[in-house]
């Protein structure tokens, strides 16, 4: 026996939860967006919904220059016949996700 389809007006109203990002996630997520301090304050405030004064201190505490990685090298025991090899690994970044919004589907023309 088949089920028979629901149609979406049978469907409960979806239900959107918004939690606003803590200090720390706004603070992290600014760091990473801006290099600016001041860039970083309002993106934070922004996030958050506060006043860029509120968070401008929370933005000065967290301010730490990002170490830049260095190459690792590893180097590879040589034979007798042979020199030692270098062997360089770098770490590349990934592209930025994006996250598009989903909607539900139009009901379909009838």
């Amino acid at each position: 026996m088949k089920k028979t389809q629901k149609s979406f007006a049978d469907l409960p109203p979806i239900r959107v939860r918004r939690e606003p990002p803590t200090i720390t996630e706004a603070v992290a997520a600014a760091q990473d967006l801006a290099d600016d301090v001041e860039q970083q304050a309002e993106i934070a405030a922004g996030l958050m919904g506060l006043a860029v004064d509120e968070v401008r201190p929370h933005v000065l505490a967290a301010k730490t220059a990002k170490p830049e990685r260095v190459p690792e090298r590893i180097l590879t025991q040589a034979s007798p016949s042979r020199a030692p090899r270098t062997v360089v690994v770098e770490r590349r970044t990934r592209p930025t996700v994006v996250i598009e919004r989903r909607s539900r589907p139009l009901a379909p023309s009838r």
